[in-house]
């Protein structure tokens, strides 16, 4: 048994608010400050009205009830099957598959309740795991790796030695969850002398440096001392244990028992009678002499004693505010401790983690690893340790622009955005990209391929350390700087995450992290996808949750990320990873191929999201069109703001490639375009994006130009029927969807050339992975459809086409090959016919008026041939009946052209 004799005691301080639980202190959380003691009692103190007392029976039961009455009031307005029934969808297995997901969801939380004060803190993992330096001189290091026997971080700072650093199992390094704890001490300088308190502050925030105040510490805790407690109360609270130890020497004197085993040989009716008989012989002592707790038996095997506070004084202490600026008097700023000590790991230091596993030793890049050099061609992957002084750490200088009603996205590769056939860095995109965006009238850019990962032509998909900006770019400062320009030029950063899978590399990524086969991802053929080689997460486990919702807390925390693209839903929705034949049928989304733990992340991870940073941006990316992707998950849904409509750039692609232009389908064009109507308004459309000209595909500009020549007549005449096809196609795809539009870094001014990464099959070659900005200043081709694009943006904010209610399509005509549709005040008109020119073409309206084309792809400035003169722009309606509304326009038509018309005045009959 062990002793009673010499332990620790820890009193915890509520330094901070928001107290995250979690398994040990971070720098933002309580601190706990340990004191030493001689003397351990099996006596548990506690407070009459404490809630860690039992309760009684009776207060028991009105607890439950009122647990009872909270849990339905959160219920309320809660509906598992609220957007079927909205729908009109009926549907048994499906209604009953979302029942049941809604109570395991129930489940869930109450699980993840159980290991944290509340359900958002197991989004700030991040505070814990990982490195973080902690107030009181050292660095603390937490990892989880359950299938470890022995945990050390080795560095360039410790020599590499697995010796130094280091915790085991069994040796409090290791917790019943399986995570590691080791302290790095940061090292005293010569000459300096230990501090007076060992559990010493020091402050690191910005600009906060007071130094030694020249107050000691007996002068500052004697003014707490004269300011703060009454006479009596310091010396209660600064031992609590005191009072417990003298009534022990009272009972059991000087020579008391030392062990559990000593004390179980004395009866507990002796002790108590020895108590009571203590009691009465001093009830006749001033009450300044007996202490503010009784002591009684309450005949509990596992509580030999409890000492009850009196109900007067513990009232009169709890009413008293926190001495919190008295403690903050014995901190010290930055500078004094820079002074004393030198970092245990300094900023730059690179490192490892080392396991003892079963199977022998192996070294790793820990999880939570924020700055990574993945390694490649023969070299060793390894961590940076990222603390930069606070005169070289990037300071924000922007705030977050607000959510705009419709979404003009920008979708960017850094390393490919330079000019160069070399990777680009974050620095260059900041300067170059960045202006260039503003300048094209979009409201936000989407980054993809900033994740660190291992191998540069997987475009940044199969993810090794999801807590790292790739270091090919630049430094995570670096990518703070990228983000914060972008928000001072008004754009919105979306990040396109990859929770649906991860690299399968076990030396930087996750792959058998501990030495096991089963630590974040399946074991067995469930833990592999089908196709790409990469590694299946293990959604239902507490500790896989953790990590990826605290991952994406922390791209919004650290670097203010505003949004995300949920990278291939399907591929973690299903076991199949969306590779199976989908008729549309209800019971294809709820049958055995479901991953439901995948779908209560899904749902957890919006919820958790939208409630800690409400104007987050959530867009799912899905092939199969998982029913209720953008419901609330309040009514059954996944609970995304948008859903990507990938059909819409595949039938384009089609088209181009395989389908002449005067067979096109105009009711195809359409009915993919528009999609469901259910969930149009929260569609993101995109003519093409990096999809159709990454690794042997063409951008749509490739198929259409080919290698034209300027003096050829046939290749002047295949110039301008690509030309206006490929606005049609933007114009179309932009302004019939709903709220949010994708495009492309690069299609906005027809890139000629496609994407193509360095890869063994190419003699990994540059020449494809970059953009050629130069066309925009030498090609007339290049320059008109970018000045269209950008008019085309312009018409979105001027006219504020995507926010509308979306448009009246009344007008399809597949043999005529002419498509008209009204969104607000603007009517859009659209011949795709290759040859047929319409000069007098009836369209309806509603509103009897004047309409004046404001946007026309056949204008010269667009590099169109000008058919429809100045005069042909402004036109009067006609009262007759066309398309089902009152009245129409006549309009001139070109083969191959659109035209938005705004009506400009309205005519009263």
């Amino acid at each position: 048994m062990t002793s009673l004799l010499s332990t620790e005691f820890s009193l915890s301080l509520s330094l901070y608010p928001n107290n995250h639980s979690h398994h040990f202190p971070s720098q933002n959380k309580p601190q706990s400050i340990n004191f030493p003691t001689k003397i351990r009692l099996n006596i548990t103190c506690t407070a009459t009205n404490q809630p860690s007392q039992p309760q009684p029976q009776q207060q028991q039961h009105k607890h439950s009830k009122k647990s009872k009455k909270n849990e339905t009031e959160s219920d309320k307005g809660v509906n598992p099957v609220g957007f079927l029934t909205r729908l009109g969808i009926s549907h048994k297995q499906f209604g009953q598959f979302l029942r049941e997901r809604h109570k395991l969801m129930k489940d869930l939380k109450e699980v993840l309740s159980e290991r944290n004060l509340m359900l958002k803190d197991i989004a700030y993992g991040f505070e814990l795991m990982g490195l973080h330096r902690h107030p009181e001189h050292r660095v603390d290091y937490m990892e989880w790796a359950p299938g470890a026997r022995y945990c050390a971080l080795v560095g360039d700072f410790n020599g590499w030695s697995p010796a130094e650093n280091c915790a085991r199992e069994g040796h409090l390094g290791l917790d019943d969850y399986g995570y590691w704890f080791i302290i790095l001490e940061d090292k005293l300088n010569e000459g300096e002398k230990p501090d007076e308190l060992y559990f010493q502050q020091y402050n690191y925030v910005e600009d906060y440096d007071k130094g030694d105040n020249g107050a000691s510490i007996e002068e500052i805790f004697q003014k707490a001392n004269d300011e703060y407690w009454e006479p009596g109360e310091d010396e209660y609270m600064k031992n609590r244990f005191q009072v417990p130890a003298k009534l022990y020497e009272q009972w059991f004197g000087p020579n008391g028992p030392e062990t559990e085993e000593e004390l179980d040989a004395i009866p507990l009716e002796d002790a108590e009678t020895r108590y009571k008989a203590w009691k009465e012989q001093h009830k006749d002592d001033p009450p300044s002499n007996l202490p503010p707790c009784d002591v009684i038996d309450q005949g509990k095997e596992y509580d030999i004693f409890n000492v009850i506070s009196d109900p007067v004084w513990y009232e009169k202490i709890m009413a008293k505010k926190s001495p919190l600026p008295y403690w903050f008097e014995t901190r010290r700023g930055k500078q004094a401790w820079l002074k004393k000590y030198t970092p245990a790991i300094p900023h730059g230091s690179k490192y490892r983690v080392y396991f003892n596993t079963p199977d022998g030793p192996i070294e790793r890049i820990p999880a939570w690893a924020t700055y990574v050099e993945p390694g490649g061609e023969g070299k060793q992957p390894f961590a940076i340790h990222w603390e930069p002084p606070l005169d070289c750490a990037y300071k924000w200088k922007n705030s977050r622009p607000k959510v705009p009603k419709s979404l003009r996205i920008y979708e960017c590769h850094v390393g490919i955005s330079g000019p160069e056939p070399k990777i680009a860095s974050f620095s260059d995109f900041t300067e170059k990209v960045l202006p260039h965006v503003k300048k094209a009238g979009y409201n936000a850019i989407q980054l993809i391929g900033v994740i660190e990962h291992k191998d540069y032509f997987t475009v940044g998909y199969r993810v090794t350390n999801l807590y790292a900006v790739s270091s090919r770019y630049g430094t995570p400062d670096d990518f703070k700087r990228l983000v914060d320009e972008a928000h001072g030029l008004g754009l919105l950063v979306f990040l396109e995450i990859v929770h649906s899978y991860a690299a399968a590399d076990e030396m930087v990524g996750l792959a058998r992290f501990d030495g096991s086969n089963d630590c974040y991802f399946h074991t067995g053929k469930r833990g592999h996808h089908k196709y790409w080689g990469t590694r299946m997460f293990k959604y239902g486990d507490h500790e896989v949750l953790q990590y990826l919702l605290s991952n994406l807390n922390w791209w919004v925390v650290e670097y203010q990320i505003d949004g995300f693209q949920f990278h291939s839903l399907s591929s973690m929705i299903y076991t199949h990873n969306g590779f199976a034949s989908f008729t549309g049928d209800l019971e294809e989304y709820c049958n055995q191929d479901i991953d439901s733990d995948a779908l209560l992340y899904l749902i957890l991870a919006n919820e958790l999201l939208h409630t800690l940073h409400p104007d987050i941006i959530t867009i799912a990316e899905d092939s199969t069109f998982y029913p209720g992707l953008c419901e609330p998950t309040s009514q059954g849904g996944l609970g995304f703001d948008y859903y990507v409509n990938i059909s819409a750039s595949e039938m384009w692609s089609s088209f181009l490639k395989d389908v002449p232009d005067d067979e096109w389908s105009m009711t195809k064009i359409v009915s993919t375009l528009t999609g469901s109507r259910h969930y149009a308004d929260k569609m993101l459309l995109y003519a093409e994006n990096h999809n159709q000209s990454i690794s042997g595909g063409q951008s749509f500009a490739e198929i259409l130009f080919g290698e034209f020549n300027d003096q050829s007549p046939d290749s002047k005449e295949s110039l301008h029927k690509g030309c206006a096809l490929h606005k049609m196609i933007k114009m179309i795809t932009f302004t019939i969807g709903g709220h949010a539009y994708l495009n492309f870094m690069g299609n906005e001014f027809a890139h000629p050339k496609r994407v193509e990464f360095p890869m063994p099959n190419n003699n990994f070659s540059y020449s494809l992975a970059n953009r050629c900005w130069d066309l925009l200043q030498n090609e007339d081709v290049h320059r008109n459809s970018f000045s269209f694009d950008k008019d085309l943006m312009k018409l979105d904010e001027e006219q504020r086409v995507l926010s509308r209610s979306l448009p009246s399509i009344h007008h399809v005509n597949d043999s005529t090959m002419v498509i008209s549709y009204i969104r607000g005040p603007l009517l859009f008109v659209f011949n795709f016919h290759p040859t047929n020119v319409y000069e007098r073409y009836s369209v309806g309206v509603e509103e009897a008026g004047e309409y004046q084309i404001i946007l026309n792809t056949d204008d010269k400035k667009y590099g169109g041939q000008g058919h429809i003169k100045e005069e042909q722009y402004l036109q009067r309606t006609i009262s007759r009946r066309v398309d089902g509304l009152r009245n129409c326009l006549e309009v001139y038509l070109p083969s191959r052209t659109a035209q938005v018309y705004r009506l400009t005045r309205i005519m009263r009959i």
